[in-house]
């Protein structure tokens, strides 16, 4: 028997990641075989399934000194975007499914999520600081347009006068333009917009459903002409691939009306390395070597590095010669590495029908 963990690329058009192997908690793995009746069978390409979850609270807490917020929410469960590289592909294995191909496929909605969130915004005691949204998954993937959770969470923060830090790829965010302006001027908000690189080629193949560099540029003018803080987000580069755009991208991002930058090479964490280096070997076998001894030389000799102050920068010569690129580039483009803080002390609870009123 032939094991072919890999799906014929006419199933899988538009997806990042080329194989659906079982996450590794399930001690059983499923294989395609060879049944032996020497025929082709046409098999229909997979097509994105939603589900829906109910949660009881969408208000994440984290304490990693890695990051600037110690709060977060995620919409959605899963990506359609189809990033291979995707850190947060992983976390697809605590539901039962493949990091893989499931990842992108089967998606989970939280449609109650911004009724959930006014309830834990109201909570006695609660203390505001800024929220990230689009720290795991893009809040802003295709089916958001439909769904419009996202824009319901913004309305209730909005609502609150809660500050919040959003990442995103996807353009659907120009639709919400009447809400983040609105915060902007109360400086509540603040984007981060992630640009991998210029090169169309590589985008498509790494991010297929994401929209294409110069589109993404586009989000960044036109959230500059509102009035929003933006951000341009040279987040992953891949090393020996993507890395010497570092320049270029962060100056497209102040053409196009950033005002500030940052930068994080590729991570690969869990089952991300496999499926990252399978998609190496499908579309830049000649450049495989050279990009994982890259990326090795940066985690000490290992695929990744977890540990804290670490895994986002990297560590060595190579990551050191990037961080000095980033601040020379930056410093030359007049792009901030660092932002004054978003407001907090603006905070309300709305009075609500059936709210006890104050009286003084």
């Amino acid at each position: 028997m032939e094991l072919k963990p890999q799906l014929d690329p006419r199933r899988r058009p538009g997806r990042g990641a080329s194989t659906n192997q079982t996450n590794r908690f399930e001690s059983l793995v499923n294989v395609g075989i060879d049944d032996g009746w020497g025929r082709e069978e046409d098999l229909p390409p997979l097509r994105t399934e939603v589900s829906v979850e109910v949660p009881r609270k969408v208000i994440t807490r984290n304490s990693s000194p890695d990051l600037h917020f110690d709060r977060s929410i995620n919409p959605y469960r899963g990506c359609e975007h189809g990033c291979v590289y995707c850190f947060a592909r992983p976390s697809h294995a605590y539901l039962g499914m493949s990091p893989g191909l499931d990842f992108e496929t089967r998606l989970i909605a939280r449609p109650d999520a911004p009724g959930v969130l006014k309830k834990e915004l109201r909570a006695k005691g609660y203390m505001p600081r800024v929220m990230g949204i689009g720290t795991n998954t893009d809040p802003y993937q295709p089916i958001e347009k439909d769904r419009q959770i996202m824009r319901g969470l913004l309305r209730v923060l909005a609502d609150h006068r809660h500050p919040v830090a959003i990442v995103t790829k996807g353009t659907l965010i120009e639709r919400d333009l009447d809400i983040l302006r609105e915060m902007a001027a109360e400086n509540l908000v603040r984007i981060g917009i992630s640009v991998t690189t210029l090169d169309v080629d590589i985008a498509r193949k790494s991010e297929p459903r994401v929209p294409s560099p110069a589109r993404r540029l586009r989000v960044i003018e036109r959230l500059a002409e509102a009035g929003i803080e933006v951000r341009v987000m040279a987040s992953p580069l891949i090393p020996g691939l993507s890395d010497h755009e570092l320049e270029a991208i962060l100056e497209a991002g102040k053409n196009a009306g950033a005002k500030a930058a940052s930068v994080i090479p590729l991570r690969l964490p869990r089952e991300v390395s496999e499926l990252f280096q399978d998609w190496l070997e499908e579309h830049f076998p000649q450049r495989k070597e050279r990009v994982m001894a890259r990326v090795r030389e940066m985690h000490g000799g290992r695929d990744y590095d977890p540990e804290f102050g670490k895994r986002m920068t990297g560590t060595g010569t190579y990551a050191q010669l990037l961080q000095q690129r980033y601040r020379k580039a930056c410093k030359r483009l007049g792009l901030a590495t660092k932002l004054a803080p978003l407001r907090s002390d603006l905070f309300r609870v709305p009075v609500e029908k059936g709210d006890q009123m104050c009286l003084f």
